[in-house]
């Protein structure tokens, strides 16, 4: 299902109502068709009222499911902001030292951004990220930053600073890469579609001795299953699709060469 989360929304939908189309259809003709062969009275047995705990269950899971993938989605801008607020601070309170450490400073942040926006952010939409503990260019800011050698009280406190908000971005990437293997498991997919499934045969069973009805219950049903599934597909997972978190945040922190 990967090359479904890539697609744009509007193609998204368009493959997500397609198929639950097609599946409805073909529940509908099934069932029609037993109820001719003599499965009517069968069927007319069936309480109405199973619809009742299904679509209570039904409801539920797509709430937990909703819950799940918009949480992901705020904590994996809620990392991009701290990583952008992190990486802006340690420019800031680079301006302090001399002009040859100020440079390198801002050479090793723009590399962090270049590296996170080339490399990070691709692997981290196709959920193939690795974790190093940290990066090369992180790991050389903070050997700089702990080998100035302060020559005023401002260069002190401003070096104390400098290396807490390098923490601080090497936190929030590591965060944030963590976020972005994050998705509903297949399991929960299954579970969300069987419902779907039996919520709909059920109401054909239940309609199927008047086809206009069957028809009407179960293509607004399928609508509404349809709208869910987009709606959880679409925010699956936060770095990938056209809903998604973007470098953006990043890319205005980069300092200029």
């Amino acid at each position: 299902m990967d090359w479904l989360y890539h697609l744009p929304v509007v193609w998204m939908a368009a493959v997500v109502v397609a198929g639950i189309g097609v599946v409805t259809a073909l529940i509908y003709l099934v069932v029609l068709s037993l109820a001719a062969r003599g499965w009517k009275p069968a069927f007319k047995a069936v309480s109405p009222v199973m619809l009742t705990p299904l679509a209570v269950v039904f409801g539920l899971i797509v709430g937990f499911l909703c819950a799940q993938v918009w949480s992901d989605g705020e904590h994996a801008n809620s990392a991009v902001i701290r990583e952008a607020g992190a990486l802006r601070t340690v420019l800031l309170l680079a301006t302090v030292f001399p002009d040859p450490t100020e440079a390198r400073i801002r050479a090793l942040v723009r590399r962090h951004i270049q590296d996170a926006v080339s490399e990070e952010w691709p692997a981290m939409s196709r959920q193939q990220t690795t974790l190093p503990m940290i990066t090369a260019a992180d790991t050389q800011a903070l050997e700089l930053a702990l080998s100035i050698l302060a020559r005023t009280e401002a260069q002190t406190i401003a070096q104390r600073e400098v290396i807490s908000a390098v923490r601080n971005a090497v936190e929030a990437r590591r965060e944030r890469i963590i976020i972005s293997r994050s998705k509903i498991n297949w399991v929960k997919w299954t579970v969300v579609l069987l419902l779907a499934f039996l919520i709909v045969l059920t109401a054909a069973i239940i309609h199927c001795d008047n086809r206009t009805t069957a028809a009407i219950a179960m293509g607004l049903f399928s609508t509404a299953v349809a709208a869910c599934v987009i709606l959880i597909a679409s925010h699956n997972r936060p770095f990938t699709g056209e809903i998604s978190v973007s470098p953006d945040l990043l890319i205005q922190v980069m300092p200029k060469q």
